[in-house]
Order: structure tokens, then sequence, then C-alpha cells
């Protein structure tokens, strides 16, 4: 066995995966996140000191937010919005019929 085997067994006992990259992709990833945070710094920099200010505590804020809550639990089948008026479903056939009368 090689090395590095009983630790990948034991990661892939637990459900753990590991994605390999090549040092070419590892080096290419760093590179474009270096230039981004470039360009990020070099726009802000562009713009105005209010609006820069008022942009990183807009950030902020979103941030200290978190994410939205999970939409609230509906029983099966329900839809999120009532039909559109003219859009309401059939009735089924069943309750139209009225019984024969002899």
């Amino acid at each position: 066995m090689r090395q590095g085997q009983p630790d990948r067994v034991a990661r892939m006992a637990k459900g753990l995966t590991v994605t390999k990259h090549s040092r070419q992709e590892r080096t290419r990833r760093q590179l474009e996140t270096e230039r981004v945070k470039e360009i990020e710094a070099a726009w802000l920099g562009s713009l105005p000191a209010a609006d820069r200010k008022a942009f990183v505590e807009s950030v902020e804020a979103a941030r200290a937010r978190g994410p939205l809550p999970p939409p609230a639990d509906m029983a099966p089948g329900t839809r999120p919005n009532p039909p559109r008026p003219g859009r309401e479903p059939k009735p089924s056939k069943e309750e139209e019929r009225r019984p024969r009368r002899y």
C-alpha cells in the first residue's frame, strides 16, 4: 500500500471525499483569486469616499444578516401561490353528478 491510502480509506468510510487538483490547476486558481482581489481593490479605489463607505457598510450589513430563513413547511402538493383568476382547477366529475331519480 502507498503511504496515503489508509487516510483515504478512512475518509471514504466517513463519507468524506477530497478532490485533488494538479499543481497547475492550484496555481491557476490562486492567480485568478489574486487578480480578482486586484480588480476589486481598483474598483473600490475608483469610487468616491462617501459611495465607498456606503457600499462597504451595506456589504457588512448583508453579511451580518446571514442567509434567508427556509420557507415555511407546507402540506405536500400545496402550491405556494393561489391560482390566477379564471385558472381555478375544475371540480371533479364525481362531485358534479347527482343521483338519478326514476
